[in-house]
């Protein structure tokens, strides 16, 4: 392949390739050309030119196929246009003598195909310059258009389409002639022509002004015929013909009506002329549209079809605007439509032309009109409904009964109301919350208009109202109470009339099953209230018998609807129901015999339709409440069904009564065949043989003469065989009306509302708008296949045979039968057959006995030569299902072995279409592993079929099933793969582009290949290089197709090749093609599109976005034409505009990731871009324009015309929210970038270095307006969505600073504007879960501490202290419009934010109390700092929360404690209150656990803090709750107060309170503690953990828990197991703060135990001290030891953090031993449990510490040696100090040293020193810090001195230690070791320092000599010296007289020596000067002290003497000079370096 890539073709190496591979060959070189001549430079061209237009010609006449010549024309006609023109005229006589040709052998034709081709490219490309030779070309080609055949004549009319495109007015003298040839094409007999004809003539009306003028009449009419027996694509081609001419020649293009003058044609006229159509067809009168519907005279539904597509495209050519202005005219238009008798002949043709009409107005208004258009589009429509029930009224209220034509007009009428109704219901549902204007203008009055409906004599009219109603509560759920209402008062008022009872309890139905898409709900009570209802309608049922049916029917259809709001409102009425349902059926057979004989027809009615009703309502039932269904349950309705079953069939009762009596049986058929269908199998095997027989009977048409067929078979094929059978269509935009392409094969008939009005409540399938259950006929035959699959893998095996020989004996009836009939019979019996196949797979079971399969197989293998392809696709389905139930080798095997042989020898398309199926279900169904074997023979098979040029069926077939064996092969196919190819190439390359079915499969099958070579593409061998090579060229064909379908299957191919081997997708070709294709307007074309865009931009995301913007940019004619604008928002506008058009949720998920994907690797990077792109959708910007195609005359001409006409449609609300989800996402997005997001100062310094950064806070205002917009819109949505943005951005910006007003952050400068975001959010009429919302973002507001201000924060303030009003006063904002649930919410979200706010209060006032004091500076001093004058006292916040605490935290405690009981398991709901908490209500307790779980932690940790705050005093009297609530939430109080209601409430005792206060905050932090579920926010663990601190902090509490010392334990090992499953530090820091309060409160209550001993009995010494853990025995049992338990819970803290502290751990062969430092978290949570760990002894007697202290000291001891490494700084870590303290407060402790434990204790002292000693040797490694070393030693000698007297081994070790602490280089050092000999040298104990002072002063005295010699550089060293002189000079003080003098003969020498003399104290440095400072003053003090023995050592040595007078004489002259001078300097004397912690 790479040969071919030169810019002439290699003739060599073509000439080497075989003859196979050249087309290939030169179709890669074409490709090339194509890519190259473009990006060349012209003088390269233009040398080679001459050669390249003789190799071009040259394959003209090498009979190329059709991808070749496209791509040929292509080239030729580019290379002229860049190049020389010279030769042009000659190539163009050349193609037309090859078309003037006389040959006509098909050899020839692809030949003439491609000149034919190349002059349409010739004109399209140079257009005027070949201006002079085009009548002769035209011509040319018209003549061979006559003679040509059906190819060649497509091919020619697209030549002449390019030749009117590129020559554009200049062709005017042609333009008669080309329109007579191709008018009569219209009608051709091959589809291909007629599409081709359609755009030929659409090019021609752009100039030829007669289209559209004189012969208007005559080209409709020429549609209408060319409609005719059309298929999808020429009904597409065809209605936009007609759409633009009418148009056109409504508002004729400006160029053309310049130029000539041209009379107008009037609205009227066009759409009289397109109502034409509608109504009458092409003629009238067409036989063969009679035969298919077997109605005379109707009009052909494909004609119907196209008419109706037109329309759509008529309204959309002339725009939205346009529409908005003539809506009433055309809406008036379209309704007359519908009322036309000839609309209407017979009820399927009328529901038909409904679904047109609702199609015509739902494409038009609901994609064309923004929503504020919209609302007044549903203003007209209401205007409509009320003018058409006026007249209805008038008919009906007319006594005058001779009225016939009135009689019609109400007929008529109910088909307009019902299109008007359906749209009215959608418009606004589509408008959501946006459409409240509607309802709330009472001029409009659209709830009156509807609910007039609900009279209507018609039934359908009736349901649409209702289903318009329902819509209506969906879109504004809180009108759906009131609606209720209404219609229960109205239907109680008007309980005589017939209609108003039906039609009220429609709307009351419609509305119940609303509910559930309303997540608000709607009140209890309204329950009770249907049901009410409905016993009353069925009661009053008998009285009148005008009315009898109605009520029964209204009563059932009611109780069926209520079920649908689940089991919590069900569960109340179940006995009721199950009561009604048993009385509606006789109770015994002998009941139902007697009544068989008795009653009349009408009572029979009544009777059959009450049964079906109540069977009806069990369904619904059944479906909605599964939790209700228990065996107990099921039993009770087991009876009413079995009655009906033994009732299914009765045929005397109808031959007594008359056949109007057969529906209502069917309809009790119907519901009954529902019902079992949901219910077990197991629970009516009894009944499974007369069930069956009767299902047979029902779909084998026994007792039915009609031949009704049921519409499951589709679903029950396999959704890939959709090629087969077109019912694709149901992938495209006009599916609701192409759908009659699926129903030619089944039931030809529509669903409509009335055909079961039970559907009106049920839940609708997604992707549908309206419910349309099938007629009954076909419903029933539906259910009864559906049931039979459900019952047949449950019979015995015995009984399988009998069933299956039912069905030989049906395969007889079928032969039987004939024609129509037999199709039908056929159909449904094999629609069984697969249902039952289904059914045995699901249920993993087989098929039953031999004979049992046998069967089976002669009926399935006889339809696999049906001409009816529906039955050859479910025959092969079967196969493949039969297979996969039997599962033996050896049938596999013989089904295959029978289609081979079959193939081998069968010639007609039939047998081999259907064969070649099955070998492909074989496999599918079999896995390749299964079908391995027969793999070789069914490829070969295959391959050979899918050459078979003369039949495309067969090739369509084969291809379809080749592409199953290799998708199901996988692997095993990879041998196949190159032979599949070249195949699959070949076909492309010459398969005429019209078969598109065939073309179809091969994009699968290239798919498929590419899938089984999987990511092997991406190697670099050879034969891998050739697949893929041919896979991309695959691709490109496949691409340039003009079919959709194969389009989108080439975009799929690139997105699994991209997947594969990126490297290898060209993306600067793919995306711009993607983006051309996302507005194509073929739906799955902008599926394949957008799915493939989502897969690219997930991994390169830039650069899909800048090959967009590039393709935008280049904006050739060619991108112009594709009608895609890309303007500067790029790919990301336009995908955002897509989202208001798109209404398929498959895209429209797709687009939302598509823009997330992109969000998230571009939005930090462009920040300014994308928040703009949001701020535009917001506030509705309009920022994508949709060019249609123009040519480069209109282009010039239109004067700006068109760009009005065309406005684009206002972002809609969904798309807004979707915009609000954004920028939540790029706060989030910017938070995990760079910190100078969130920091103003940074990020403006950042933009002064480089202006291209960008940072949000930057951008913040943008953000806040964004925020505010969303959440003060009218969409509910948008509200939450701009709410929740608020919260983010307060949470994320609330502590930046404001770098110009120090102190002040910059979010304050916003308050306005979130105080008027969330005002309107607490108004009366808001929702509850907006409410909630905005509570949560006035707590994060508030305390954000944002405004410091009190006043202004007080606006806020107000609106949480209104809802705590409204809280006290016991009713939610939205009182009686939701459910009780929504109140709950509304109530708990305003005490959480009140939690927050007053967490965050306390947690102020204790930072202020903690600080010191500030004084204010005086104003006058300091104008400019801001910071302090206006600073508020520091406890502002909580004077906001004070007055309101008192109400607060008994509401804080009441919601606690309906959280502790609502958390119970479900064994002890008896013990919840039976009339709810305070705040829910028993019937909603499931939606209240949810809004409980949200809120319940902060609230937690409020009352924790109030109860510590007041110190546990707060009593609660009851009168005082009582008080604060209202009536019926007094009772609840009692109970929260655990006194049964009725009895006078006592008062408990304070301490009681509190122990239940103790109990709830303990119990209820336990219960979470102990499992939070992973999901759990972290942040309720930590409001637990730190409302758990705080309670413990108040004595009261510390009490409580450690006197139950079981308490402590629990809590503790709840900990313990909440540290294994949580990881983040903070968590752990937490639960050691929690642990350390446990230890401290139990120290607390042992310390008051022991002090009360001492104080009782002085004289038992022993006792006291006894006390604690661990008693005489010193044994601590696990599960009861608080000790026991803590030291687990620290241990598992210092493994985690230190693993190699646990020798298990250390062992165990996957621990790495390097260790890594401790992080700063981690060295904090190592210091917390340290500390704890040494305060455990405390709280044991001495026999307790002797088992627990080895532990203890080992860890703290191994801490140290890990932690004590030397730093730089010198600092000392946490863990280190902690260490050291913790050996303090062991070695120190008093209770140890009894007699018994005495030695125990002193030999644990000493290994533990021992142990120190040894880490610290010099040689370990890391090297230790030795300073925290040398302290510990000091520690342990000077505070367990005792013990280690005389230890000679230690005493030395100590030595050594300091010895080479005093020899280390680091001063820092010298000084600490020296400040410890100091603390050890005057240790009381002589005995210990004696040895110390013997041995290490002599050691010092030499080192300070020697600082003469090297004097200190800084001041470290100097303090070295200093301390060290400190030592000697009190080693001279502890001496005894008579050693003075020689001591101080050692120290005063020294000092002398560091005296300088006058000419080096110049010149000395600031260190040695201080040093000389330091030494005079130590001498000047000294000499006073001790003055026998000073003089006595002057004496002896006169040079000290001389220094000593010299040193002191300059001191006093400078001092003089100094003085003079300035004050004295202070003396710089105390150590500048002092231990963190004093340890002394």
């Amino acid at each position: 392949m790479e040969l071919a890539h030169s810019l002439l073709l290699n003739e060599e190496a073509l000439a080497q390739i075989t003859e196979a591979k050249r087309p290939v060959f030169v179709f890669e070189w074409l490709r090339f050309l194509d890519k190259v001549l473009v990006a060349a430079n012209k003088t390269d061209v233009k040398e080679k030119q001459k050669k390249l237009v003789e190799q071009l010609t040259g394959l003209i006449s090498s009979s190329p196929g059709p991808p070749t010549r496209k791509l040929l024309a292509k080239n030729l006609a580019a290379l002229y246009s860049i190049g020389d023109t010279f030769t042009v005229f000659q190539t163009l006589d050349k193609c037309n003598d090859i078309i003037k040709s006389k040959d006509d052998t098909a050899a020839y034709l692809p030949t003439k195909l491609a000149a034919v081709a190349c002059v349409g490219a010739f004109y399209e490309k140079m257009g005027r310059m070949l201006g002079s030779s085009f009548p002769e070309t035209v011509n040319n080609l018209l003549k061979s258009l006559k003679s040509a055949e059906s190819q060649g004549r497509s091919e020619i009319l697209l030549s002449l389409q390019k030749v009117l495109n590129g020559l554009g007015g200049a062709a005017a003298s042609c333009h008669r002639d080309i329109y007579k040839n191709a008018r009569s094409l219209l009608t051709d007999r091959s589809m291909a022509v007629r599409c081709a004809v359609a755009k030929c003539l659409l090019e021609l009306q752009n100039e030829a002004v007669f289209m559209w003028t004189a012969e208007l009449e005559n080209v409709a009419t020429l549609c209408f015929k060319a409609l005719e027996n059309s298929n999808y694509g020429v009904r597409v081609a065809v209605s936009k013909l007609l759409g633009t001419v009418m148009a056109t020649a409504l508002i004729p293009k400006q160029a053309t009506v310049m130029r000539q003058n041209v009379k107008r044609a009037t609205l009227e006229e066009v759409l009289e002329l397109m109502a034409t159509g509608f109504l009458r067809g092409g003629s009238g009168f067409l036989k063969s549209g009679g035969e298919m519907l077997k109605v005379g005279g109707s009009v052909n539904r494909e004609v119907r079809v196209g008419v109706t597509q037109a329309y759509v495209v008529f309204v959309t050519t002339l725009g939205g605007q346009w529409l908005e202005r003539n809506f009433a005219t055309f809406l008036s238009h379209v309704l007359d439509l519908v009322s036309h008798p000839r609309a209407t002949q017979t009820h399927v043709e009328a529901v038909y032309s409904r679904r047109c009409v609702s199609f015509i107005l739902r494409a038009t208004v609901g994609s064309l009109l923004g929503e504020k258009a919209q609302i007044a589009a549903a203003k007209d429509i209401c205007q409509a409904i009320g003018k058409q029930m006026k007249a209805v009224e008038a008919v009906v209220n007319d006594t005058n009964s001779e009225n016939k034509s009135g009689a019609a007009d109400v007929a008529a009428s109910q088909h307009v109301m019902v299109c008007a109704l359906q749209e009215l219901g959608s418009l606004v549902q589509s408008l959501n919350a946006t459409a409240s204007p509607l309802i709330q203008e009472p001029s409009i009055g659209l709830l009156e208009t509807v609910t007039s409906v609900l009279l209507h004599p018609s039934m359908a009219a009736r349901l649409a109202a209702a289903w318009c109603l329902r819509c209506v509560a969906v879109a504004l759920p809180f009108q759906l109470t009131p609606f209720l209402d209404r219609c229960a008062e109205r239907l109680n008022n008007l309980k005589t009339s017939p209609e108003a009872v039906s039609g009220y309890s429609f709307a009351m139905a419609a509305l119940l099953g609303g509910v559930h898409q309303c997540p608000l709900g709607i009140p209890h009570a309204k329950g009770k209230m249907v049901v009410s209802i409905a016993e009353d309608l069925l009661r009053t049922a008998a009285q009148n018998s005008r009315l009898s049916l109605q009520r029964t029917q209204a009563g059932w259809l009611l109780l069926g609807a209520l079920m649908t709001l689940g089991p919590s409102v069900v569960r109340y009425h179940l006995p009721k129901m199950l009561l009604l349902w048993r009385n509606v059926f006789p109770r015994s057979l002998k009941e139902l015999e007697a009544e068989k004989a008795r009653g009349d027809s009408f009572t029979w009615q009544v009777t059959l339709e009450g049964r079906a009703g109540a069977l009806c309502a069990m369904r619904s039932f059944v479906a909605h409440c599964p939790e209700l269904l228990t065996e107990d349950v099921i039993r009770k309705l087991m009876t009413p069904i079995e009655c009906a079953m033994t009732m299914m069939s009765i045929p005397s009762v109808i031959k007594a009564h008359g056949a109007h009596l057969k529906a209502s049986a069917a309809m009790v058929r119907l519901r009954l065949y529902d019902i079992l269908a949901l219910l077990p199998p197991k629970t009516y095997e009894g009944s499974f043989n007369a069930l069956l027989r009767e299902l047979v009977a029902e779909f084998t048409l026994t007792d039915n003469s009609a031949n009704t067929t049921t519409s499951l078979l589709r679903s029950l094929c396999h959704y890939d065989d959709s090629v087969l059978l077109g019912s694709w269509l149901q992938e495209t935009d006009h599916k609701s009306i192409e759908d009659q392409y699926i129903l030619r094969y089944s039931c030809g008939v529509f669903g409509a509302l009335e055909h079961d009005p039970s559907s009106i409540y049920l839940r609708i399938p997604a992707g549908e708008a309206v419910p349309g259950p099938l007629p009954l006929g076909v419903s029933v035959i539906d259910a009864s296949v559906a049931l039979f699959g459900v019952v047949f893998p449950h019979v015995s095996y015995k009984h399988r045979s009998v069933y299956i020989c039912m069905l030989d004996h049906f395969a007889e009836c079928v032969k039987q039968a004939k024609g129509v009939r037999q199709q039908a019979v056929q159909l449904n019996i094999f629609t069984a057959v697969l249902s039952a196949l289904k059914g045995l797979a699901e249920n993993k079971s087989s098929l039953g006995p031999e004979e049992v399969r046998k069967s089976a197989l002669t009926l399935v293998m006889g339809a696999l030569d049906n001409p009816n392809p529906i039955l050859r696709c479910a025959a092969g389905e079967a196969l493949g299902r039969m297979a996969q139930v039997v599962g033996e080798a050896s049938f596999i095997a013989r089904m295959a072995q029978y289609s081979f042989d079959k193939l081998k020898s069968a010639r007609d398309v039939v047998s081999r279409t259907g064969h070649s199926l099955a070998l492909g279900c074989l496999h599918r169904y079999v896995g390749g592993i299964g079908s391995g074997q027969h793999l070789k023979t069914s490829v070969s098979i295959l391959l050979a079929l899918a050459q078979d040029g003369t039949s495309p069926e067969v090739q369509t077939w084969s291809l379809h099933s080749l592409a199953l064996i290799v998708d199901s092969s996988g692997p095993m196919y990879r041998g196949y793969v190159e032979p599949t190819l070249s195949l699959v190439l070949t076909l492309l390359l010459t398969v005429p582009p019209s078969h598109t079915e065939v073309h179809q499969c091969l994009g699968r099958c290239l798919g498929a290949i590419i899938t089984t070579v999987g990511p092997e593409l991406q190697g670099n061998g050879a034969t891998i290089s050739t697949i893929r090579s041919s896979c991309l060229v695959g691709c490109a064909i496949t691409q340039d197709h003009s079919d959709s379908l194969v389009q989108a299957a080439a975009i799929s191919c690139l997105q699994q090749l991209h997947m594969f081997a990126p490297r290898h997708v060209n993306l600067s070709s793919l995306v711009p093609s993607l983006c051309v294709h996302l507005c194509s307007s073929h739906l799955l074309l902008r599926r394949a599109a957008v799915a493939c865009l989502r897969q690219l931009a997930q991994r390169e995301a830039a650069e899909v976005c800048e090959y967009a913007m590039r393709a935008g940019s280049r904006r050739d004619t060619h991108s112009r034409h594709q009608g895609i604008n890309i303007t500067e928002t790029g790919l990301e506008g336009v995908l955002f505009g897509m989202l208001d058009r798109e209404t398929d949720r498959k895209l429209c998920s797709d687009i939302h990731d598509t823009l997330g994907h992109m969000l998230s690797s571009l939005a930090v990077e462009n920040l300014s871009h994308w928040l703009m792109l949001c701020k535009d959708v917001l506030a509705s910007g309009i920022f994508f324009v949709i060019v249609d195609e123009m040519d480069d005359d209109t282009m010039f001409t239109t004067l700006g015309e068109e760009d009005k006409s065309k406005p684009s449609v206002a972002p809609r609300w969904a798309t807004r929210v979707f915009a609000a989800d954004c920028l939540c996402r790029v706060i989030m997005l910017c938070e995990n970038a760079n910190k100078a997001h969130f920091d103003l100062a940074l990020a403006r310094s950042a933009r002064l270095k480089n202006p291209k950064n960008d940072f949000l806070v930057l951008h913040l205002s943008d953000l806040i307006r964004m925020a505010f917009m969303a959440a003060t819109d009218h969409s509910n949505q948008l509200r939450m969505a701009g709410l929740q943005a608020l919260e983010d951005i307060i949470k994320k910006f609330a502590t930046v600073p404001e770098p110009e007003f120090p102190g002040h952050v910059i979010l304050e400068q916003y308050q306005a504007n979130v105080g008027a975001a969330l005002r309107p959010a607490f108004s009366q009429d808001t929702p509850s879960d907006i409410t909630a919302k905005a509570c949560q973002v006035c707590s994060a507001w508030i305390g954000s501490g944002v405004v410091s201000d009190l006043n202004d924060l007080r606006r806020v303030h107000n609106l949480l202290v209104s809802s705590l009003d409204k809280v006290q006063a016991g009713k939610g904002s939205s009182s009686q419009l939701y459910r009780e649930s929504a109140t709950t919410m509304e109530k708990l979200a305003v005490l959480k934010a009140w939690a927050e706010v007053y967490v965050v209060a306390m947690k102020i006032k204790k930072e202020a109390e903690t600080k010191p004091k500030r004084v204010l500076k005086s104003t006058e001093e300091d104008e400019d700092d801001f910071g302090t004058v206006d600073e508020l006292p520091p406890d502002s916040l909580i004077t906001l929360v004070q007055p309101e605490l008192p109400a607060l935290s008994r509401l804080w405690l009441a919601a606690l404690k309906d959280y502790a009981l609502l958390t119970l398991p479900a064994e002890f709901a008896t013990q919840l209150p039976p009339d709810g908490g305070a705040f829910y209500t028993p019937e909603t307790i499931d939606t209240a656990r949810l809004h409980y779980r949200n809120s319940w932690a902060p609230i937690l940790h409020a009352v924790a803090l109030w109860l510590n705050s007041t110190g546990f005093n707060a009593s609660e009297s009851t009168e005082e709750t009582a008080a604060a609530m209202p009536n019926s939430q007094k009772h609840a109080t009692s109970i929260m107060l655990n006194q049964t209601p009725g009895t006078p409430p006592t008062t408990k005792p304070l301490p009681e309170i509190n122990k239940d206060r103790m109990h709830l905050i303990l119990g209820v932090s336990i219960q979470f503690l102990c499992s939070p579920r992973p999901e759990e926010p972290v942040e309720h663990v930590t409001s637990c953990l730190q409302a758990l601190h705080t309670l413990l902090d108040s004595p009261c509490a510390r009490i409580h828990i450690a006197e139950d010392q079981l308490l402590g334990v629990e809590l503790l090992s709840v900990l313990h197991r909440l540290l294994l499953t949580w990881d983040p530090p903070s968590v752990q820091l937490l639960v050691t703060g929690v642990v350390q309060q446990i230890v401290r409160a139990a120290q607390d209550y042992l310390q008051e135990k022991r002090n009360t001993l001492n104080e009782d009995d002085i004289e038992e010494k022993e006792n006291p001290l006894a006390l604690g853990e661990g008693g005489e025995s010193g044994g601590l049992v696990p599960g009861k030891s608080l000790v026991f338990a803590a030291m687990e819970l620290l241990m598992f803290i210092l493994v985690r953090h230190m693993p190699h502290l646990s020798s298990k751990v250390s062992d165990s062969p996957s621990h790495i031993a390097a260790k890594s430092h401790l992080s700063e978290e981690s060295a904090r949570l190592v210091a917390a449990t340290v500390t704890i760990l040494s305060d455990l002894p405390s709280l044991c007697s001495p026999a307790g510490c002797m088992t627990i202290l080895p532990t203890i000291l080992f860890l703290i001891t191994r801490v140290l040696k890990e932690t004590a490494v030397k730093s730089a700084d010198n600092q000392v870590p946490p863990p280190v100090s902690a260490a050291l303290q913790g050996i303090k407060t062991i070695v120190t402790l008093p209770t140890v040293k009894t007699d018994a434990t005495q030695k125990q204790w002193t030999g644990l002292i000493r290994s533990t020193l021992a142990s120190i000693l040894e880490y610290s040797q010099p040689a370990s490694k890391p090297v230790l810090d030795e300073v925290s070393i040398l302290t510990a030693i000091a520690l342990f000698l000077w505070s367990a001195s005792t013990e280690i007297i005389g230890v000679q081994c230690l005493q030395n070790g100590c030595m050594n230690r300091f010895k080479s602490a005093l020899n280390s280089c680091d001063p820092w050092v010298q000084a600490k070791c020296y400040q410890l000999l100091l603390s050890v040298f005057q240790h009381t104990n002589r005995a210990l320092s004696t040895p110390y002072i013997h041995s290490l002063a002599p050691i010092m005295v030499e080192k300070l000599k020697a600082v003469e010699r090297s004097r200190p550089n800084n001041n470290l060293e100097l303090l070295a010296v200093q301390e060290g002189i400190k030592v000697l000079e009190t080693l001279v003080a502890l001496g005894e007289e008579q050693n003075r003098v020689q001591l101080l003969a050692l120290l005063v020498p020294t000092l002398i020596s560091y005296l300088l003399n006058e000419n080096a104290f110049a010149s000395a440095s600031t260190a040695s000067k201080e040093l000389h400072e330091f030494a005079l003053q130590n001498l000047m003090h000294i000499g006073p002290l001790y003055p026998h023995a000073f003089k006595t050592v002057m004496g002896a040595a006169p040079e000290l003497k001389t220094r000593l007078e010299t040193a002191v004489r300059a001191s006093q002259a400078s001092k003089a000079k100094a003085a003079a001078r300035q004050p004295p300097p202070t003396v710089h004397s105390t150590p500048t370096i002092k231990l963190k912690t004093s340890f002394f």
